[in-house]
């Protein structure tokens, strides 16, 4: 009997956790903060991650670091990432982690930033012969409840491939999911993803896979699902001020945002993170997402510079009113809807950090 192929709004499962699509928005340092993984639910990624969080900073109760720790009722199913080199501590961290409420504990064995892997964790555990990597993830495992993944890259080098030898060592150690990001931790961003890579893992492991690597569009989203066999593909720099990108990918439909509706979102989106930093940190952090959300619609080209210089919330959103008249109208009715929702917020109010880290 044929079976028919998977796509990408097809629910699916890591061990108990049931996911509602095949799309998950990746971990990414000093952007994947409690506003941008809500916004990834809210525009259909079936799963969403914290940004990683340094197990000694958790073991030292760092107040910054448990600001990861804070998670809400509607970024579920949420994993929370963390990263380190030694395995005592790493499986205390879990613990925490488990406590805090997460679905799922992911681990990251895949940073290229010098500042992680200067210190053996990151990509560079998964080199050599993967006896650390495992024995960290066996060490985990055997901490929590919740399932345990791990995100790798293919190996240091170029044209490594420790990651399909470390791969199924973690499988053994406890790992109920795999995410392989196929770059080399020297490749940085550079070059391209090769997910031929990605296929060969697939075979060598009977636990879910997730693609991760130049997932820009539905048709390479879909290329990938389909000719790797993975269970899922993992979407990062693509999906950054492009939430309608998620939308396209787990929904099937196209949209083109008009410069109202990307105005509108991204002064939902300010809110949002002023809420959960205050004011004062979350304007320079927000610089960023300004000139991610502009590429969407056609804005003057002075307007991200003229962003970048106010330092408060009312002087961003005047402006970005003024640019896009119609986004006040979309704004009010959001805000009338949140109004017959009530309170619905149901989490830790916990200061979130931003990562001095790069991305992984």
């Amino acid at each position: 009997m044929a079976v028919a192929p998977r796509t990408l709004a097809d629910p699916w499962t890591i061990g108990a956790v049931e996911i509602p699509s095949r799309v998950v928005l990746a971990p990414m340092a000093g952007v994947s903060v409690q506003a941008f993984r809500r916004q990834g639910r809210r525009f259909g990624a079936g799963l969403v991650c914290s940004e990683m969080v340094s197990a000694c900073g958790l073991n030292h109760a760092n107040e910054r670091t448990l600001g990861y720790l804070r998670i809400a009722g509607d970024e579920r199913p949420l994993a929370v990432q963390i990263f380190g080199a030694e395995p005592e501590l790493m499986a205390e961290a879990a613990r925490m982690v488990e406590a805090a409420g997460a679905d799922l504990l992911d681990m990251n064995m895949g940073c290229p930033v010098k500042k992680v892997t200067k210190t053996g964790a990151g990509g560079h555990l998964v080199d050599g012969d993967g006896e650390l990597a495992a024995r960290i993830t066996e060490a985990v495992a055997g901490a929590v409840s919740i399932p345990v993944t791990v995100k790798m890259r293919r190996g240091v080098e170029d044209t490594s491939r420790a990651a399909l030898h470390v791969g199924p060592r973690l499988v053994e150690a406890g790992a109920q999911a795999l995410t392989l990001h196929p770059r080399s931790v020297r490749q940085m961003y550079t070059g391209e993803a090769d997910h031929a890579l990605t296929a060969e893992l697939v075979e060598l492991v009977d636990v879910p896979v997730i693609a991760s690597g130049d997932i820009t569009s539905r048709a390479r989203a879909e290329a990938v699902l389909h000719t790797t066999g993975a269970a899922a593909v993992m979407i990062g720099r693509a999906a950054q001020g492009n939430p309608w990108l998620l939308r396209e990918l787990a929904e099937g439909r196209e949209e083109r945002p008009t410069n109202d509706e990307v105005a509108a979102e991204l002064v939902r989106y300010i809110r949002e993170v002023v809420r959960e930093l205050g004011e004062r940190r979350a304007v320079p952090f927000l610089r960023k997402f300004h000139a991610w959300y502009l590429r969407r619609g056609a804005f003057p080209r002075t307007l991200r510079q003229e962003l970048s210089t106010y330092e408060s919330v009312a002087e961003l959103e005047a402006a970005l009113f003024a640019a896009a008249p119609g986004a006040a109208m979309l704004v009010a009715r959001w805000d009338a809807e949140l109004a017959a929702l009530g309170d619905v917020e149901d989490d830790v109010e916990l200061g979130l950090p931003i990562s001095i880290f790069g991305g992984g």
